[in-house]
């Protein structure tokens, strides 16, 4: 039996190595900065149009992000592209977060299929939400008390 579960995980994992790439694969299977994050600066729910919803934490300190969290209901290549986000805006400079586009994300993970490109879009645009969300939370603090997240 344990003979027969190896060969189908090998063969599971040779099928994905001829969709995804290796980064794609490590991501989705051991996202980084998965969950909530206490006390965030800022926080945004964006659902994309294959339904997918994405949330992103940012914890930001000195106008550089020190901190970034996501959590997904979504496919493996959502996830990928949660984890890669997170790990692309650790200590950038805000000016340099609202920068960050789906094809930085694209090029992080080293590409998707095309029918997936738009995981890396649901991510961009949720730390861009993210950061607005940051931005207004600075400019009328007292909102965040009424923030759902």
């Amino acid at each position: 039996m344990t003979a027969e579960f190896d060969k189908l995980e090998e063969d599971i994992m040779a099928v994905m190595r001829s969709i995804y790439t290796e980064t794609v694969i490590d991501h989705a299977m051991n996202p980084r900065n998965v969950g909530n994050l206490k006390d965030s600066d800022g926080f945004a729910s964006v659902t994309g149009p294959c339904g997918d919803t994405m949330e992103i934490w940012l914890r930001v300190k000195d106008s550089r992000v020190r901190d970034a969290t996501f959590w997904t209901d979504g496919c493996g290549t959502t996830i990928a592209a949660g984890s890669m986000v997170t790990e692309l805006v650790r200590g950038k400079a805000i000016a340099d977060v609202l920068k960050i586009t789906q094809q930085d994300v694209l090029d992080a993970l080293g590409g998707l299929p095309e029918d997936s490109v738009h995981c890396a879009l649901l991510a961009a645009n949720t730390l861009k939400e993210a950061v607005r969300d940051y931005m207004a939370s600075r400019k009328e603090p007292w909102k965040r008390a009424y923030r759902k997240d």
